[in-house]
This record gives C-alpha cells, structure tokens and sequence, in this order.
C-alpha cells in the first residue's frame, strides 16, 4: 500500500500492534549498537547482554524489510530515485523511555543519555546504508521526538514524587541532535506531534526537516514555521486526520488547509511546491486499515493538487 500510494516519499512502516519489540521504542533495540534492552513493567529497559526482546525487534524489523524490498522489486523501482524514508526515536525521547537498572529514567543520567545517542546514531546510520543498498534508491531519515517539548519544560515524571526529572538543557538536546545528524549523514528529519515544539533550538540545529501536527498551532509555531522554511528547510504539516468517525475531508480541503498556513504566514503559493509537504496529523497505528489507506491516498492526492497548481487552491 505504502509504495504504490506513495510516490514521493513511501516509507518502512510501523506496526505496533504487532507488540513488543515492534513499537517505537522496541524497535529502536533492533537499531541500538551495542546496548541491549528488555522490557519491564513500565515499558522497556537498557539490560546487559542479548536479551529475548532485542532479538524479536530484529526479527521483526527484518520482516518489514523483506516486505519492503518485495513490494520495491514488484514495482519495477529498484536502482530508481525515488526517496524511502526510515524513522527511529530521537535521542531524547529514546532516552526519556528507557529505564537504567534502577527504574530511573536514562534521561536522568548525563553519561546514559550520551551513551544512547552515540549508538542510536551509529545504529541508524548502519540501518540506512543496508536499506538503501538492498533497494537501490536513496533512504532519508525522520527521528521522531514526541517527548522533547516534556523533556525541555521539565514535565516528565520521576519514579516518585521524591525523584524529579529536571528539564533538559537546551544546548544538550542540540548537540545531541546535530552528533546524530552528522554521523547518520544525507537529510533528517524530526518529526513531533506534541505542542510547544522548541523551535528556536531546532532553527539553531542541524535538522532539515520538522513535521508536526496542524491541530497544535498556536500565533508562536507560525512565527517558528515561517524563520524555519525562510531559512531554506521544509516543514511537513500534518493535516489529515489520523481517524474519523463519518466521512473524511476531500484532498480539496486538505489542500486548502495547507494552503492557509502558509498563507497566514505570508509566503508565495509557489513556497508549497518546494518547502511544505502534506502528512496524517500523526501516526495511523490506532486507524483502521480502510482509514490508513484513505489517509495515504489523500494525503499524496493533496500534495499532488498543490504542487500541480498552488494559486488554484
């Protein structure tokens, strides 16, 4: 579904239904080089050794591989230039979800947080390379942070009440995030549903890319989405419901909503062709198949509509 909708950009999916291992979390154990991780009540946790989880990560990752590269060679696209996308938790929300031994957050801990970005990174870039060996077509990245505007305001729990997480440091995320720009290499990108989205330091870091969620705009994100895309970077709106309960809108309308943001910010229409691309508000794990097909199609079909021609919108 995803290659023949998708034109573009498809991408390897998720699907965390399938569970352990094969959530966002869990699948960054099948990415991380040299650390391993097993699950614990609350979630997963970084562990000693090659545990039961890490390995059904693999193998599950290895599945979506296969049926990726299956689907590349059926439709004739290997060694073509179509972009695939790939996608792993960011270094602060992988961090902010991993247990250390004692229950804490890894995030609480400088040297974990270091630990886990360097080989998240190095990880990623290792998936990219065989991934885009295996297709023959270049393969970008999209990190995705849900929890980094959390994790900056300091509004993650503790164990308890006794044990706060402070805020992250600014300067820290950046690093972070730049160290695993640099060593994944080509374009990345970070994508985040939540509201508050930092956008000082993102305009300060290394990323390409941001997508985010239409529903969570507020007067700052536009002066934010404006210094972001004036400085040559795209911004990937996320306008499409990730579910309905009667009819959808039209790829029309998604079109238009599109075309209003950008227009509040008092940019050309011809900036759509170039730096504002269409996505689902956020990720379909929770759609219905019906509606995760519905949502691909309108998003590529609106992309379409305002590339073809944007003042017509």
């Amino acid at each position: 579904m995803v290659v023949g909708e998708l034109h573009h950009m498809p991408h390897l999916v998720e699907l965390p239904g399938r569970g352990v291992g094969a959530d966002l979390i869990g699948r960054a154990g099948a990415l991380l080089v040299d650390i391993s991780i097993d699950t614990v009540p609350r979630g997963y946790r970084i562990a000693p050794g090659r545990r039961a989880v890490t390995r059904r990560a693999v193998s599950l990752l290895d599945e979506d591989l296969d049926a990726l590269e299956e689907a590349w060679e059926k439709a004739g696209l290997r060694g073509s230039e179509r972009v695939v996308k790939v996608q792993a938790p960011g270094p602060v929300t992988l961090a902010a979800q991993l247990e250390l031994g004692g229950g804490h957050r890894a995030l609480t801990d400088y040297g974990a947080v270091r630990d886990l970005a360097a080989s998240l990174a190095e990880g990623v870039a290792q998936h990219r390379a065989r991934l885009a060996l295996r297709l023959g077509s270049p393969v970008v990245v999209q990190f995705d942070e849900p929890l980094l505007p959390a994790a900056l305001a300091g509004r993650l729990t503790g164990v308890t009440s006794l044990n706060p997480v402070h805020p992250v440091d600014e300067s820290l995320v950046t690093t972070l995030l730049d160290e695993c720009v640099e060593v994944v290499g080509g374009e990345v990108s970070l994508h985040s549903c939540a509201a508050d989205l930092p956008w000082k330091l993102l305009q300060r870091s290394l990323i390409s890319a941001i997508a985010l969620d239409v529903n969570t705009l507020t007067p700052a994100d536009l002066d934010g989405i404006g210094e972001f895309v004036d400085s040559g970077r795209t911004v990937l709106l996320g306008v499409v419901p990730t579910a309905v309960s009667g009819p959808g809108p039209s790829a029309t309308e998604i079109a238009a909503t599109v075309a209003d943001v950008t227009d509040r910010l008092g940019f050309a229409r011809g900036v759509l062709r170039d730096r504002v691309g269409v996505t689902p508000a956020c990720g379909l794990a929770g759609a219905t198949p019906a509606w995760a097909r519905a949502a691909i199609e309108l998003a590529q079909q609106a992309a379409d509509r305002l590339a073809e021609d944007p003042e017509e919108i």
